[in-house]
């Protein structure tokens, strides 16, 4: 069992399922040649892929491309179904920064075929979070900065007000599709500038005011 740790409490809930959201900053939906979408593109991981900052990334021996993709994960506090804006807003429960690593020759070999591309996706340790922030502690403005290296260099640098999708739009389409519950993680997207990482790579994620995740590659 997977466990998330909120920071200034001695709290710590069991992981639920793991809702990830694609292709939710312009920039990003560009950079792959994707259209920038309509709705939240989202699709699943297991929640024993997650691993916590400190620990491990391990790059799978049958890939040669994994990327980094950093994002704000939400955490649920409540089951929910069909919430409206503000049913949504008060579900969320904390927020951490996350990594979402990602096979992407995996997932071209996939996509050119058709298939689902659930392989490039879910894949031991290719989920990451730092501790939570309570929403008590801290309320999100929307507009906190956002951004990734890899070996000191940075990589990814945006602002969650770019966001296509915001905190609460994406729960509320997630909710309409299927219930949410407590312990439940949202990887709401990952703005441009995603690369590719080798083993023993350091890469820091951070989100402004919120917190700090550092893993390495192996």
């Amino acid at each position: 069992m997977r466990l998330i740790k909120i920071k200034n409490s001695i709290v710590e809930l069991p992981v639920g399922k793991i809702v990830c959201v694609g292709r939710n900053y312009a920039a990003h939906a560009k950079e792959l040649g994707n259209e920038v979408p309509a709705f939240p593109l989202i699709f699943l991981k297991p929640a024993s892929v997650l691993i916590h900052s400190g620990e491990n990334i391990v790059y799978p021996d049958y890939s040669s491309e994994m990327h980094h993709e950093v994002e704000l994960v939400l955490l649920i506090g409540k089951t929910i179904k069909d919430a409206d804006d503000k049913t949504s807003e008060e579900a969320i429960a904390g927020y951490a920064v996350g990594l979402d690593m990602t096979l992407r020759d995996i997932q071209s070999e996939l996509k050119k075929k058709g298939h689902p591309w659930t392989l490039a996706k879910v894949f031991d340790t290719s989920a990451a979070v730092s501790d939570f922030v309570s929403k008590n502690d801290y309320q999100i403005q929307g507009n906190e900065k956002i951004s990734l290296t890899v070996n000191g260099e940075l990589r990814q640098n945006s602002s969650l007000s770019y966001m296509i999708f915001s905190a609460p739009k994406i729960i509320n389409y997630i909710s309409s599709k299927m219930t949410l519950e407590k312990g439940d993680l949202i990887f709401t997207g990952t703005p441009a500038g995603v690369g590719s990482v080798s083993r023993g790579d350091k890469i820091v994620a951070q989100i402004e005011n919120i917190s700090t995740l550092t893993t390495s590659v192996v």
